[in-house]
């Protein structure tokens, strides 16, 4: 019954792990890519960018017609013959109460279409095309340097879950290597080579390693968690994640993508700049109206239609001008001095990297002859433990020194995966 029981796990903990989902970061990243509402944001700017363009193009470059309609009444009250009366209009009276006749003449009566067409739409559509390009441009860059900051929050999360993931593994070999000694332990015991006191303290650390198992397998489990929460997965399938060797991406000569979006604020500055100085140049429209204006109570005979030219051309408001022009060249010297200082951060952190890189690489080289000496220091004590020749508390504490080296050799190659990730952001 007990090795049915133990066949049945066994088989239970086999197929988890062949059915386990296999993932790599090229998937959370395209997830990530796909669910990000920044990426989305910057997709319906883009529209919004390009709408606001035809918008602007029906305004400087169609006609505008409206129906426009108007009634004012201004009546008046003559006094002749010692009666006052009341008239809507009148035909000339000189003894009356009211508004004065040249200013009325009785009244407004207005009912027409109006056109209104811009001359010069043409000539200012031009720049708010160029700013319009400039626009759909800074939300092209603005997408890149997105996905490039998301490579980088998501290459860090899948480390840390590749760390979790090792870590349990490594701790799976080292019980696996006790529950060996264990078996072999149990005879010995039965052959009186060791007390059962010894048999026990090794029982008791096996216990150890299966709590410290249990703790790697909660954190793999929660940044797993993270990770979907990152990438916007919702499905909580158990997942096999595939193992990652980054290198560092060798240096570019050209300008570095970061600062391309110094160079598209510094354009968008300037293309601001030249639709403010629109109103300056001359502004010229065409107008015409058909339909019923007349100052007395209309008839049909007052119909008719006006057209005509509109011209305006500013000539002095202030200075204004002028100030907009300092506005605009503070607002980019202040952009360069932001470009400069990120240039010199930017090679700072570039530098930083490359040299802990280097420090851990030698110190890689010493945990790797020092698990070495470990390997075979193992091998010596298995033989003499198999013997009776060496004490189970010294053997215990070997295996608690080469647990100790192996994870700090993996949390050094880990630690080398996350300076990786980190120096291919900033080397961008």
């Amino acid at each position: 019954m007990k090795r049915l029981l133990i066949l049945m796990i066994s088989l239970l903990i086999v197929f988890k792990i062949t059915n386990a989902q296999q993932r790599n970061l090229a998937f959370y990243l395209e997830k990530a890519k796909i669910t990000s509402p920044l990426i989305q944001k910057n997709k319906n700017d883009t529209k919004i960018i390009e709408l606001d363009l035809k918008q602007t193009e029906r305004i400087l470059k169609n006609p505008e017609i409206n129906l426009e309609s108007n009634v004012l009444f201004a009546p008046i009250i003559t006094h002749t013959n010692n009666t006052n009366r009341l008239d809507i209009t009148s035909a000339g009276a000189d003894n009356y109460s009211g508004y004065d006749l040249g200013i009325t003449n009785g009244g407004q009566y207005q009912a027409f279409v109006s056109l209104k067409q811009p001359l010069l739409g043409s000539m200012n559509y031009k720049v708010y095309s160029q700013k319009s390009d400039i626009s759909h441009k800074q939300n092209e860059n603005s997408t890149t340097m997105t996905i490039h900051e998301m490579e980088q929050l998501v290459g860090y999360q899948y480390i840390l879950c590749l760390k979790s993931k090792a870590q349990l593994k490594n701790a799976e070999i080292v019980q696996k290597q006790l529950d060996e000694q264990l078996s072999i332990m149990k005879k010995l015991v039965e052959q009186a080579v060791y007390k059962q006191s010894d048999l026990m303290l090794l029982q008791i650390e096996r216990q150890n390693l299966e709590l410290s198992n249990k703790s790697f397998e909660d954190d793999y489990k929660n940044n797993m968690y993270d990770l979907n929460l990152l990438c916007g997965i919702k499905d909580s399938a158990e997942v096999d994640i595939q193992d990652l060797n980054l290198q560092p991406k060798p240096e570019s000569f050209s300008d570095s993508q970061f600062l391309a979006s110094y160079k598209l604020d510094s354009l968008g500055i300037i293309a601001d700049q030249s639709i403010s100085e629109l109103k300056y140049k001359p502004q010229l429209s065409a107008f015409a109206n058909a339909g019923l204006n007349a100052v007395n109570v209309p008839t049909f005979n007052r119909l008719g239609f006006s057209a005509g030219l509109t011209f305006s051309l500013n000539l002095y408001d202030g200075n204004q001008r002028k100030l907009e022009k300092e506005k605009s060249s503070v607002n980019i010297n202040t952009l360069q001095f932001e470009k400069n200082h990120f240039i010199t951060q930017q090679q700072i952190n570039k530098d930083k990297i490359k040299s802990q890189l280097k420090s851990l690489n030698e110190r890689r080289l010493i945990l790797e002859n020092q698990l070495s000496q470990y390997d075979k220091l193992y091998k010596v004590y298995e033989n003499e433990l198999s013997q009776g020749l060496v004490s189970v508390m010294d053997f215990k504490n070997l295996l608690k020194d080469i647990t100790t080296k192996k994870q700090d050799f993996l949390l050094q190659e880990m630690e080398k995966q996350l300076l990786v990730n980190s120096y291919n952001y900033w080397n961008y």
